[in-house]
C-alpha cells in the first residue's frame, strides 16, 4: 500500500497573542447593587430600586428560587419576598 502525504494549509495572519485568557470565574461588575438568584450573580445594577424590580419580576416568575440583592459597599444581603395577597 502507499504512503499518503498530507499538505496543511497555511494561515494567512499569525494568531493574536492574548496577555490573558479570558476566564469565566471572573465577570467585571459596574455596579453598586449585585442581583443574586440562588447565590448566583446575574446583574448588577447602579441603585437598589432598580436591582429590586428585577428580583421581583424573577421572583413573580420563579416562587422557589432564592433572590436577593447584596450591597457590596455595606456587605450587606437583601432577600426579595413576593407582596402578601391579603
Amino acid at each position: 500500500m502507499a504512503t499518503r502525504v498530507m499538505k496543511l494549509r497555511e494561515a494567512a495572519e499569525p494568531a493574536p497573542v492574548i496577555d490573558q485568557p479570558a476566564s469565566q470565574r471572573k465577570r467585571t461588575e459596574i455596579g453598586r447593587y449585585l442581583l443574586q438568584v440562588d447565590r448566583q450573580t446575574k446583574g448588577s445594577y447602579e441603585t437598589a430600586e432598580s436591582a429590586e424590580v428585577v428580583g421581583l419580576a424573577i421572583k413573580t416568575g420563579h416562587p422557589v428560587v432564592q433572590v436577593s440583592i447584596y450591597d457590596s459597599v455595606e456587605c450587606r444581603n437583601t432577600l426579595v419576598e413576593l407582596p402578601v395577597a391579603g
